[in-house]
């Protein structure tokens, strides 16, 4: 890993531990006054990538989450109310010239998946994985199938959704169109002298692939 990604590294774990410090600060009294945390995990997640991988956002501009054209999906696990998914990962329903058909992703470099959860020990948990969707096989044919069902009927709803792997080790996202495992780019852990990463691979930005659940890319 060169300096640069190096220095991004430990910038993401300086702003995972002011996420855990800022979630669990209103913690006590979001239980005592009957709310949910108040934590916006797009935003979080918007930045989180940025500050990774060093591609910035939009200055405040409506329009894609990220300035290169690419997009970010967060999800959140912690004192979760409902069962927490990727909702909107791709275009359909809008006014966008390219909703509702593949050639959205062709203008996509990135899809990046944020994920907050806890593993098997209770450890707080970040993990990010990222789709490369001009290029990416499995993924651009799951997405294919789905509008193909949406034009013809046989779907209505314009939330494409993937259930990601909560509190379990996997990179395998499910869906009714596609049941795949995903390039995980990092993926950090909570221990008592705050986060620590467990991997970091910049490569997946460059080759990453989707797999079918078997590990196989066709």
């Amino acid at each position: 890993m060169n300096k640069e990604s190096s220095d991004r590294e430990a910038k993401t774990l300086k702003l995972l531990d002011e996420h855990y410090d800022a979630f669990y600060s209103v913690l006590d009294v979001a239980r005592e006054t009957g709310h949910p945390v108040p934590m916006d995990t797009r935003g979080w997640s918007q930045i989180l990538v940025s500050v990774l991988t060093g591609i910035k956002g939009l200055e405040r501009k409506k329009g894609a989450d990220l300035d290169d054209g690419s997009d970010v999906k967060g999800a959140n696990t912690w004192e979760a109310i409902d069962t927490p998914r990727f909702n909107g990962v791709i275009k359909a329903g809008t006014q966008a010239a390219h909703s509702d058909s593949i050639d959205s992703l062709d203008i996509m470099p990135f899809l990046f998946f944020v994920l907050w959860d806890k593993n098997a020990i209770s450890q707080c948990r970040c993990r990010i994985w990222v789709v490369r969707t001009q290029v990416d096989a499995q993924f651009r044919g799951m997405c294919e199938r789905w509008y193909r069902d949406r034009i013809a009927g046989v779907i209505r709803s314009n939330n494409f959704q993937l259930h990601p792997p909560r509190g379990k080790d996997t990179d395998v996202f499910r869906n009714t169109y596609g049941n795949l495992s995903y390039p995980l780019l990092f993926c950090a852990v909570r221990e008592d002298q705050g986060y620590q990463v467990v991997s970091h691979d910049p490569e997946k930005l460059r080759s990453g692939l989707c797999t079918n659940e078997s590990g196989l890319l066709v």
